[in-house]
């Protein structure tokens, strides 16, 4: 698992808008699930995943499972040696769970407008 400095260096609010226009930055849109299902027998969540920083120790991961896509929103802590890990506190969205998400954003956000 990355160190927090990895993560921070690798997406978040400090990527470059150079970064993203050129590419750089992957978004969950961009996540290839063909290159998921060829992912080698016993890969970690970690390999191959995508981290934009949401939060003080709060990630999005995109991620490949057992052949599987998913966005996980999860918190973070820090081990002992130092190693950022998942936290218990987060969800995992399938590719499907995550489209219906983005489909219900407007009412969403009408909602929180609300309050």
């Amino acid at each position: 698992m990355p160190k927090a400095e990895e993560l921070a260096a690798a997406s978040g609010p400090g990527s470059s808008p150079e970064e993203e226009e050129e590419g750089k930055v992957t978004s969950a849109l961009e996540f290839d699930p063909v290159g998921c299902r060829a992912a080698r027998p016993g890969a970690g969540l970690s390999a191959g995943s995508v981290y934009l920083q949401i939060g003080k120790m709060r990630y999005v991961r995109v991620s490949c499972f057992k052949g599987k896509v998913l966005v996980d929103i999860r918190e973070f802590y820090m081990d002992k040696e130092g190693d950022m890990k998942p936290g218990r506190k987060g969800i995992a969205l399938s590719a499907e769970q995550w489209n219906q998400l983005k489909e219900i954003i407007p009412e969403i956000d009408a909602a929180v407008r609300r309050f």
